[in-house]
C-alpha cells in the first residue's frame, strides 16, 4: 500500500491540477457542492457574474441573484436529484443569452452525487443571427414571390389588351404601329424582367437551398432558440418525441417550415391555458412526417383549406402577414410531399408534414 505522504502527494497533484483547469479555462463554469455552496468557480465566472472570493463557501441561494435568473437553485436540485445531466438556454436580466449545462459531480466510492459542475456558454449573437436570418429569409421570400407571381396576371390582362389594340382601326397607321412598338417592347421588357427575377430568386439562394444531411433535433433548436421571446412571454411548453432525425434536406426550407407551424402554435393559443406544444417525428414507407401539436384555439372546418392561401388571416388574427403557411405548403409541395390538418375549435390544431426522405 503506498504510504500516506505518497497519497498526499498524489492528492496536492490532482488538486493542482483542477486548479490549473479552472483557472485557465475561458468558460464561465462553477462547482457547487452537494449542500448547495459554492466551492469553485472560473475567472470569466468571476467576471460574467461578478463573483469574488467572499463568494467562495456560500450557499448559492444567497448569491443566486449574481447569476441574474431565477431558477439556478432549483435546476441544481434536479440535477443532484436525478443524476441526470441539465442542458437548457437562459436568458439572464441583463437580455443575454447562454447554453447553460449542469453536470453531476458523481463520487465513484459510492456512485452518489455530491455536487454540480456548471457551465455557461454564451449565445447571444447565434440567438440574433437566427432571429435574422428567418426575417430576412421570410421579407426575401414575399418580395420575390409577390413579384413573380402577382405581376404575371396584369401581364396576361396587358397581352390580350395588346391583341385587341392590334385589331383596332386607327386613322394614323404610322402613329398606331408607333405606338404598338412601343407597348410590344415594354412587354418584352417586363416579361424578361420577371424571367430575371425568377432565376435570380434560384441562383440567389442555390447554396442556401442545397440539400444535406440534416439532425431534425438540431433544427428544432434552433426554432426554439429563434422563438425563444414568444415562447417566454407566451409561457409555451414545448416538447418533443424524435423517432425519426436524419432527413436530407435543405436546411433553410426545413427550419421555414418548422418555424411557422410553432409560430402559428404560439400565436394562436387559448387564453385560459397555458400553451403546449408538442413535435414529433416518424417514418412511413419513404415519408418523415413532422407534426406539431398545440392546445389552442383551432380553427373552424370551414377554414381549414382557406389558411394555406397567400395573405389569408384568420378573423381573430392579431398579427402577422398571412404568407406563412402559404410559404410552407409552397416548399412541401414542391418537394413532393403533402401537408395535413386537423383541428377542433377551442381544444387545439395539428399540422402533419411529409417530406420524402
Amino acid at each position: 500500500m503506498p504510504d500516506k505522504n505518497q497519497q498526499i502527494q498524489k492528492l496536492t497533484e490532482h488538486n493542482d491540477e483542477l486548479e490549473n483547469y479552472f483557472r485557465n479555462t475561458i468558460i464561465p463554469q462553477l462547482f457547487v457542492d452537494g449542500k448547495l455552496k459554492l466551492q469553485k468557480f472560473t475567472p470569466p465566472a468571476m467576471k460574467q457574474f461578478t463573483l469574488s472570493a467572499r463568494d467562495v463557501g456560500k450557499p448559492i441561494d444567497d448569491i443566486k441573484d449574481n447569476f441574474r435568473y431565477p431558477t439556478i437553485v432549483e435546476d441544481i436540485e434536479q440535477v443532484i436529484k436525478s443524476n441526470e445531466i441539465l442542458e437548457k438556454e437562459i436568458q439572464t436580466t441583463d437580455l443575454r443569452w447562454y447554453q447553460m449545462n449542469i453536470i453531476p459531480y458523481v463520487k465513484k466510492e459510492n456512485n452518489k452525487t455530491d455536487g454540480v459542475i456548471i457551465t455557461f456558454v454564451e449565445i447571444t449573437t447565434r440567438i440574433m443571427d437566427l432571429k435574422e436570418l428567418e426575417k430576412l429569409v421570410a421579407d426575401h421570400e414575399i418580395l420575390l414571390d409577390t413579384i413573380s407571381h402577382d405581376i404575371k396576371n396584369p401581364l396576361a390582362n396587358l397581352a390580350i389588351a395588346i391583341e385587341l389594340f392590334k385589331d383596332a382601326p386607327l386613322h394614323d397607321e404610322k402613329e398606331f404601329y408607333s405606338l404598338l412598338k412601343i407597348v410590344d417592347n415594354a412587354l418584352i421588357k417586363m416579361h424578361k424582367l420577371i424571367k430575371e427575377l425568377t432565376e435570380v430568386r434560384k441562383g440567389d439562394h442555390k447554396y442556401k437551398a442545397e440539400e444535406e444531411l440534416l439532425r431534425f433535433e438540431d433544427i428544432l433548436e434552433d426554432v426554439r432558440l429563434t422563438l425563444s421571446d414568444n415562447i417566454n412571454s407566451a409561457n409555451a411548453i414545448i416538447t418533443s418525441k424524435i423517432n425519426i432525425s436524419a432527413i436530407t434536406f435543405s436546411k433553410r426550407k426545413l427550419r421555414t417550415i418548422v418555424y411557422n407551424l410553432v409560430n402559428n402554435a404560439i400565436k394562436f393559443r387559448a387564453a385560459k391555458r397555458q400553451p403546449k406544444i408538442v413535435v414529433t417525428t416518424k417514418k412511413q414507407k419513404n415519408f418523415m412526417i413532422i407534426s406539431v401539436k398545440d392546445n389552442g384555439i383551432g380553427i373552424k372546418k370551414k377554414n381549414l383549406e382557406s389558411i394555406f392561401s397567400k395573405y389569408y388571416r384568420l378573423e381573430n388574427a392579431i398579427e402577422g402577414s398571412g404568407i406563412g403557411l402559404y410559404l410552407v405548403k409552397e416548399i412541401v409541395t414542391n418537394a413532393g410531399g403533402k401537408i395535413l390538418v386537423k383541428s377542433q375549435v377551442g381544444k387545439g390544431t395539428e399540422f402533419q408534414v411529409y417530406l420524402k426522405n
